[in-house]
């Protein structure tokens, strides 16, 4: 009987023990190559269509889009604007499949009218008004293609001072841009272009747009000014911005570290947000999952280089340079691209590194039909990679 008893305290243990145990800690495995796109000199971001990867960039003073299939073959590539210098830096694909790149140009402008002269034997007094092109890039441009066609629309609005356009993001009716000198500009589906709403000055950069189904957006970037009653606490504070459709701040959280450099790089739909932390020499990303009221969820700070890109609840791409203790086999000797996927409550789940010849992780996008869509580049090429 005692001997019955022990069995059966030494199984009961067992079991409870083995309920218990820690999870085991998720491998690190390698990411797979999609296809290379081309110089990262001229690389800008890309988009989907199917199964179709469209590229927008700039060559020298122009810039440009091309489609490729997943092999790399260049099925079309088109000039943006063939008049006047651009750049392209931000695009989004509306529910229709047209594709909206945003970007700046230059607007063609006519020289002041000289005064006549005695000397110029002109009768009529007809004055030579020569076009010129200022270099400043100071319009706001808004470009759509048919991927089918390739047929090219191109929406202009002269601004008062040159801006950066980061990020675009489309609904059923408008289309919304954002960039720095807080300037938050929407246009509807026919490219009409509405004035640029202003949160701030240029001591305030946006990075990330979501559009909400109540026609509110969520802005997401660095600020270091006092933006919506709210003053800075840190050298440069991470802001996320509720504005309403007409353009009014609706609320607005600051990060509160007193001695950092903070900013947010990018916000998926579900509001799980990519930033970078620097204080002192230490470089961080910080991966963060709110609610719709901006209350954290979740959250993480890796050691790192550059930007950290999310998508839905669940993904995170970053170039990680040290060990994370969450992870089996992960302890770089170098900065490496790093893929990490979360769970519902914010476990870190799965991870997938690209080579260490990628010197730079550039973005990260959700594909319909290519799936998850890892951005890198080494040092002269831009390349795509998938998960395993």
């Amino acid at each position: 009987m005692k001997r019955f008893l022990s069995l059966v305290l030494i199984s009961t243990f067992l079991i409870s023990h083995n309920a218990f145990a820690a999870p085991k800690k998720p491998v690190v495995k390698s990411l797979k190559l999609l296809t290379t796109l081309g110089s990262s000199n001229e690389y800008s971001g890309l988009v989907t269509s199917g199964k179709t990867i469209i590229v927008y960039g700039n060559k020298g003073e122009r810039s440009f889009a091309k489609a490729l299939d997943v092999t790399g073959k260049e099925l079309w590539n088109i000039a943006l604007d063939g008049a006047a210098p651009s750049i392209a830096t931000a695009a989004t694909v509306d529910s229709a499949g047209t594709i909206w790149i945003a970007g700046s140009t230059s607007l063609l402008r006519a020289t002041p009218t000289p005064s006549p002269t005695s000397s110029v034997l002109n009768p009529d007094n007809v004055v030579a008004l020569p076009d010129i092109f200022t270099s400043d890039l100071d319009a706001f441009a808004l470009w759509s293609i048919n991927p089918s066609t390739q047929a090219l629309g191109q929406y202009v609005l002269q601004l008062k001072s040159p801006i950066l356009i980061n990020a675009i993001a489309v609904d059923k009716t408008s289309i919304t841009a954002v960039g720095t000198s807080g300037a938050v500009i929407t246009a509807d589906l026919a490219g009409k272009i509405a004035q640029p709403v202003y949160i701030g000055s240029d001591l305030t950069n946006f990075e990330a747009v979501v559009k909400h189904s109540d026609s509110s957006m969520t802005i997401v970037g660095s600020s270091s000014e006092t933006l919506g009653g709210k003053k800075l606490a840190g050298k440069i504070d991470g802001v996320i911005i509720k504005v309403s459709k007409s353009g009014k701040v609706i609320s607005v959280v600051r990060s509160s570290a007193p001695k950092a450099m903070r900013n947010w790089n990018s916000a998926s739909t579900s509001l799980l947000l990519g930033g970078e932390v620097v204080t002192g020499s230490k470089i961080e990303s910080a991966i963060t999952k709110f609610s719709t009221s901006y209350q954290p969820a979740w959250s993480y700070r890796f050691a790192s280089n550059g930007k950290t890109f999310t998508s839905g609840t669940t993904y995170a791409f970053f170039q990680s340079k040290a060990v994370i203790s969450q992870l089996a086999n992960w302890s770089p000797k170098s900065p490496q691209g790093l893929l990490i996927t979360f769970d519902a409550k914010g476990l870190i789940s799965a991870a997938y590194s690209s080579p260490v010849e990628e010197k730079e992780v550039l973005g990260l996008y959700s594909s319909k039909d290519l799936g998850l869509l890892c951005i890198t580049s080494s040092a002269e090429t831009v390349s795509i990679f998938t998960l395993n």
